[in-house]
């Protein structure tokens, strides 16, 4: 279940990734903090930011996106720039590519099989939330 998110954990992830979060994702997230998304004929489980106020919400976000992206890297072909934003329990993920100081607006599906990168959208309030 998303809930919302205090602006200081964005700037967290952000210290953390590098690089600042695009506007889209970042407003989504102040608002929804998680869920599920539908794309492709698929239902993508959105990682959520670290949120780390009180228990409950240390617990709903703790498969958050620096723990994803970190374990991703390990995955033979996991896009260096990239940060895991969703998965679709199956081992692709939803991810943004960083481009110097920033990632881009764009969201892309990594094809886990293949290490191939698609582009999806054009930003992230083209994705549908359920």
């Amino acid at each position: 279940m998303p809930f919302d998110l205090a602006e200081s954990y964005i700037h967290t992830a952000e210290q953390l990734l590098g690089a600042t979060l695009p506007d889209s994702y970042r407003l989504s997230m102040l608002k929804r903090n998680g869920g599920e998304l539908e794309l492709e004929d698929d239902v993508w489980q959105q990682y959520p930011i670290a949120d780390t106020s009180d228990r409950k919400r240390i617990s709903r976000t703790a498969n958050h996106i620096i723990k994803e992206t970190q374990h991703f890297k390990s995955w033979p072909g996991f896009p260096k720039e990239a940060v895991a934003i969703a998965g679709n329990g199956s081992g692709d993920q939803l991810v943004l590519l960083k481009e110097g100081t920033s990632f881009g607006q764009e969201i892309y599906i990594w094809a886990h099989e293949t290490g191939e990168l698609q582009k999806i959208a054009h930003n992230f309030s083209a994705l549908t939330a359920l």
